[in-house]
């Protein structure tokens, strides 16, 4: 039996407010100074702490003690219209007219449109064993395109994985509506880290486009270089505290290899970060890399419908999603911690 809860904006004030609580959960609503809403759901073994109304973006996460969320200049989320100008966050719906970084003939944002949307409602939905927050956006233009996009978070009982979801609908009466989409998760770079994956060694390769906030220096040349020629290992962190600027991979053609994939990031035997998804949903997934003193990250499975080459780029490539009118899509990933008394059940 499921409850639902609204949650009004009004809930969200600047002193923290515990909006359901029980032995194994606590929910609390507050508001940051910037003015974002936040609302975190604690379980036994940490919290998530999500935005329900810019973009549904996942601010932060942490369980066993372990921060799951990449580090950056950020202290905290801003409201803003581009995510570039709040990139402190462990993952984003980037999407979903348009995605990735776009190229000089591209006319979308770095990241598209719905990544910090302004989201109309939001409610939590509780169940014996789970805590879900759900949001709702619509998106209209006049001469342009109408859906409805309904991102939620997930969290059970004694567990430190998050299911992430969202439900696409194109309210066109007639019209197909393009369709990118990638769950960006930003995870924390783990020195000396090895990255796993359940794919043939060698699916994931070295990008070869060089985006525009992308300015290549002779160091980061010699980077990729080294990687080329297998001097540097492609799921290893050895050496990536020289990745600035960034280091991409991309693996696509996923179906090919059935499904679901299981990815993950160790550097101990106490726990590991672990990704997965189906890839009927996800037919590429991109890994990427950056340290410098500033940001971190080591994003190590970014499941998406293309590669973040922007629109133009999945149209010639032929991943460009279009969905009917009045039709409906579903994307849904598992993420987060396992720890070692947990790895042989996953």
């Amino acid at each position: 039996m499921a409850f639902t809860l609204d949650l009004p904006r009004a809930l969200f004030g600047e002193t923290p407010r515990v909006v359901c609580e029980s032995p194994e959960w606590t929910v609390t609503a507050r508001r940051y100074r910037t003015g974002v809403e936040s609302l975190s759901i604690r379980n036994s073994r940490g919290h998530v702490e999500v935005l329900p109304f810019l973009g549904q973006i996942i601010w932060d996460a942490e369980f066993d003690g372990q921060s799951l969320r990449m580090t950056s200049m950020f202290e905290e989320p801003r409201k803003v219209a581009r995510i570039a100008e709040t990139y402190g966050c462990f993952a984003f719906h980037s999407g979903l007219l348009a995605a990735g970084c776009p190229s000089p003939e591209d006319d979308h944002e770095l990241h598209g449109e719905f990544a910090c949307a302004d989201m109309d409602s939001a409610h939590l939905v509780l169940t014996e064993d789970a805590v879900t927050i759900r949001s709702v956006h619509e998106y209209v233009r006049g001469f342009g395109h109408h859906y409805r996009a309904t991102p939620s978070v997930t969290l059970r009982t004694g567990s430190a994985l998050l299911d992430i979801d969202l439900e696409v609908t194109n309210l066109s009466a007639y019209a197909p509506m393009p369709l990118q989409y990638m769950c960006h998760l930003n995870y924390r770079f783990l020195e000396g880290a090895q990255m796993s994956q359940s794919l043939p060694e060698g699916t994931f390769r070295l990008r070869e486009s060089v985006p525009a906030h992308v300015t290549p220096t002779p160091a980061w040349e010699q980077i990729t270089q080294r990687i080329r020629s297998g001097e540097l290992d492609a799921d290893s962190l050895v050496g990536a505290e020289q990745f600035d600027p960034e280091i991409v991979y991309f693996a696509d053609d996923l179906p090919a290899h059935g499904g679901p994939l299981r990815f993950s990031l160790a550097n101990s035997d106490e726990f590991e970060f672990v990704t997965e998804f189906d890839t009927s949903q996800f037919p590429t997934a991109t890994r990427w890399i950056l340290s410098n003193p500033d940001q971190q990250v080591a994003a190590f499975a970014l499941p998406a419908t293309s590669r973040p080459e922007g629109f133009l780029a999945a149209e010639r490539a032929g991943t460009l999603v279009q969905l009917p009118a009045g039709r409906s899509t579903r994307f849904s990933v598992t993420t987060g911690l396992v720890a070692a008394s947990e790895k042989e059940s996953h």
